[in-house]
């Protein structure tokens, strides 16, 4: 048996939440071995294709501003890193375009709902996400405009949060909280893909975005980390600049309890080919070098929970 077949054998999946309007089809899956090899959770939010036929009637450029919400294929990316290293993975299947998973729950654009704001939220104001057009449902994009081509009903985005938000947020919790009983710390690899970022002076731009909120997220010697083995790759990375990590970060880290999580952006042309819409000539390169990052921070990690438990910290007593 190969080690694949392995751990596919010793893995729990779990599907769970509904994308409304597709059969049943759920809206995340969850896969982790049991128990865990590493202490390390892979989440990709922004990668689901599964689209109900109504969110494609009811966009102006389905084509164009679906692909363009994407992190185009980084749960591709995500599988096979979880398969080489035994992380946990967790892939939303639910696409951007219908509710976004790094968004929190109230930051919601109300100006395109028919209704309008609801009179329960008083001198509620929309958040700076939603006021750039990326709230919690993406409004319009920049160079293409405004997405839909009617205003939403509130039903359809109490339907979303309720089947797709919440369930999805509570298996991270859950299985981060799983994570960290085992080894005395767990991290959280937020992964997403953005464009190419514009060249600064003569430096060349950086191919990855590590956020961690300013330091707020994850332990500083997981970063140093991070960025030290970038460096021996030779490949740049810049730090929360211009991406500092969002909803996900904010609601599931907590360093001083051993829950640490960063986000990492990849230039998606690094891994897809020149349209952007397939995996390309980079691909496999890119899931070799994400792994070599995966199994350096997960010994990183588990040396958290080590000392943490040592000191008699609050998860010393946790599961061997």
């Amino acid at each position: 048996m190969s080690p694949k077949d392995s751990r596919q054998a010793d893995s729990h999946r779990q599907e769970g939440g509904t994308i409304p309007g597709s059969a049943g089809t759920p809206a995340f899956v969850l896969t982790a071995p049991q128990p865990s090899t590493i202490p390390v959770l892979i989440a990709v939010p922004h990668a689901g294709r599964a689209y109900p036929a109504s969110i494609f009637e009811h966009m102006r450029n389905p084509g164009t501003a679906a692909v363009r919400l994407e992190d185009r294929y980084a749960d591709e990316l995500a599988r096979r890193v979880a398969d080489a290293t035994g992380a946990a993975l967790l892939v939303a299947q639910a696409p951007r375009a219908m509710i976004d998973l790094n968004r929190a729950p109230d930051d919601v654009d109300w100006d395109m709902f028919s209704r309008g704001r609801p009179d329960r939220l008083g001198s509620y104001e929309p958040g700076r996400r939603a006021r750039s057009g990326l709230g919690l449902i993406p409004r319009r994009l920049p160079g293409l405009g405004e997405i839909w081509k009617r205003r939403h009903e509130e039903s359809e985005l109490e339907d979303r949060i309720q089947l797709i938000h919440q369930p999805y947020h509570m298996a991270l919790s859950a299985e981060l909280a799983r994570l960290r009983e085992r080894w005395g710390a767990a991290l959280l690899l937020d992964l997403h893909s953005m464009p190419p970022l514009p060249k600064q002076g003569s430096s060349w731009p950086a191919e990855f975005v590590l956020g961690d909120r300013f330091g707020a997220t994850c332990a500083g010697s997981l970063v140093a980390s991070a960025f030290s083995y970038f460096s021996e790759m030779r490949r740049a990375i810049a730090h929360n600049r211009p991406y500092s990590g969002g909803y996900v970060l904010e609601r599931h880290a907590s360093p001083e309890t051993e829950l640490h999580a960063f986000q990492l952006e990849i230039d998606r042309t690094s891994y897809l080919d020149p349209h952007q819409s397939e995996p390309g000539a980079g691909f496999a390169a890119m899931v070799h070098l994400l792994t070599g990052l995966v199994r350096r921070l997960a010994g990183d990690v588990a040396e958290l929970g080590r000392i943490s438990r040592n000191m008699g910290g609050e998860w010393a007593d946790a599961a061997e």
